[in-house]
């Protein structure tokens, strides 16, 4: 069995093209294209629909997924124990995040994990929700992932950091000097919202002061609403940690109540870790501890 197409074909799911597969993976697009071909053919069905915008799975495809990801998952798995016995540093550590995170801190404990196990490679997911990376985790497509508390599933989790939430304004709001950005202006100037999802962090601190903010837009990148928001395109409640050191000119108020979210990395089974996953979880931690209010 060769294990590589059923991998190829995880990362053309996740990436929706062959192209960005290839492009993730430093493979060619032929090449991708033709492992997953080929994959087909060994199992007799159609994975993935080819259209001009990319790929979707099948039937098939949505049917045989989940195995697909425990096979990888166990030869990964098994990878790593491997490395583990021959007592090597080496080895492949699989990390959902999300934006902020990578934004903020990963490049920064990436550089310096790297520059203390330096043959153990990563492959980094970003998540759209977390409820997504938590699905990743409890499946084993990734080793470890960064998440909100409190976890919906059955994972073990270290708690990393607090980050409250906080009104983002233009540099030049007439409020923005205020001790506590007014709940009046919070429910009546033109509101630039993160589509969350299912997590409804943000809506729900607007319940909570019971008020409805005035949508205007609705943006899925924190980075866009922070550029719309420097642009006096209206204003917006965020995480800290995602306006923090913006390259645009904004500035982050205190909201009328304080509401906070609880950002821990997680991992299914801390007694079936690699090596290299439980040296990297520790890391994390050990650098959010002395870095992650910075």
């Amino acid at each position: 069995m060769n294990v590589s197409k059923y991998q190829l074909f995880l990362k053309t799911v996740e990436c929706g093209s062959f192209s960005k597969a290839a492009e993730k993976l430093n493979f060619t697009q032929p090449g991708v294209s033709h492992a997953v071909q080929s994959l087909e053919d060994e199992l007799g069905v159609k994975l993935l629909s080819r259209h001009r915008g990319g790929v979707t799975l099948t039937a098939d495809g949505r049917a045989l997924l989940p195995q697909i990801q425990v096979l990888c998952s166990v030869y990964h798995k098994l990878s790593q124990s491997a490395a583990d016995l021959r007592g090597l540093n080496i080895g492949l550590v699989k990390v959902a995040t999300f934006s902020s995170v990578s934004a903020q801190w990963l490049p920064s404990i990436l550089k310096s994990f790297g520059e203390k196990y330096t043959n153990i490679e990563f492959d980094v997911l970003t998540g759209d929700y977390y409820e997504q990376i938590e699905n990743w985790i409890q499946t084993g497509e990734v080793d470890c992932g960064f998440l909100r508390l409190p976890s919906l599933k059955k994972l073990h989790v270290y708690a990393l950091h607090i980050d409250e939430l906080q009104v983002i304004v233009p540099n030049n709001h007439p409020a923005a000097q205020e001790e506590v950005f007014p709940m009046e202006l919070l429910a009546s100037e033109p509101f630039i919202q993160l589509e969350e999802g299912d997590d409804y962090e943000i809506m729900a601190a607007f319940d909570k002061m019971g008020i409805q903010p005035n949508v205007r837009y609705t943006a899925r990148d924190d980075r866009t609403i922070l550029a719309m928001v420097s642009k006096g395109l209206g204003i917006s409640l965020l995480p800290e940690l995602m306006a923090r050191h913006s390259p645009y000119p904004i500035i982050a108020c205190q909201p009328p109540m304080t509401f906070h979210r609880e950002i821990a990395i997680a991992v299914k089974d801390p007694k079936e870790l690699s090596q290299s996953t439980e040296r990297f979880v520790n890391h994390v931690r050990a650098w959010v501890k002395e870095n992650g209010s910075v």
